[in-house]
């Protein structure tokens, strides 16, 4: 099964990642099918496009968008698939819901970058990161793993890669790069 524009790929374990280990026992912290933060975003690829270069191969690991696996209600109040969904282990993606990819590392796709948010060392916010600065965690090569940068409001959304909470920005909106002063650090919370 080959697509001509788009990926072919798989969830990696489930449509949803809702079910979390507390000791020996099993917890499901969400029911709702329609939330977006636990719906799955890591999958497999399985066929590549026809059309088109990608430097993605078959097998590798990709993060997709949240939209890919989700199921919603229509206004009739009946399940559907998403748009995407061909059976509950094929899913066609397009190359623009693809953020990450991974053979033996994470690399970012063209025009977007992941920053771990940093801890605020602001005594007199109740946040507990610094708003719109972060550290380069992975890269389209725009900027170097590492960097110090700053980003417009609203530009960054969350997503839980291998246990880290990082956010998604394009690229576009990473307006400065900063100096390091010496008191920055990475900020991961407990439940990621």
């Amino acid at each position: 099964m080959k697509s001509v524009y788009n990926f072919v790929v798989a969830p990696l374990k489930s449509r949803y990642n809702n079910i979390k280990k507390v000791g020996d026992k099993e917890l499901i912290v969400n029911t709702k099918i329609f939330s977006h933060q636990y719906v799955s975003r890591e999958a497999i690829v399985k066929h590549i496009p026809t059309i088109g270069d990608t430097n993605i191969k078959v097998g590798d690991s990709v993060i997709v968008h949240h939209n890919v696996f989700r199921k919603w209600h229509n206004q009739q109040g009946i399940e559907k698939n998403s748009r995407g969904y061909i059976d509950e282990n094929n899913y066609l993606v397009q190359p623009d819901q693809i953020f990450l990819h991974k053979k033996n590392e994470w690399k970012a796709q063209e025009g977007y970058c992941f920053v771990s948010p940093i801890k605020s060392t602001n005594k007199l916010s109740i946040d507990k990161e610094r708003p719109l600065v972060g550290i380069v965690k992975y890269t389209d090569g725009s900027f170097e793993k590492g960097d110090l940068v700053g980003f417009t409001p609203n530009s960054e959304y969350e997503f839980i890669i291998e246990g880290q909470k990082l956010y998604r920005v394009l690229s576009k909106f990473i307006t400065i790069k900063y100096e390091y002063q010496g008191d920055e650090e990475e900020y991961n919370p407990s439940w990621a």
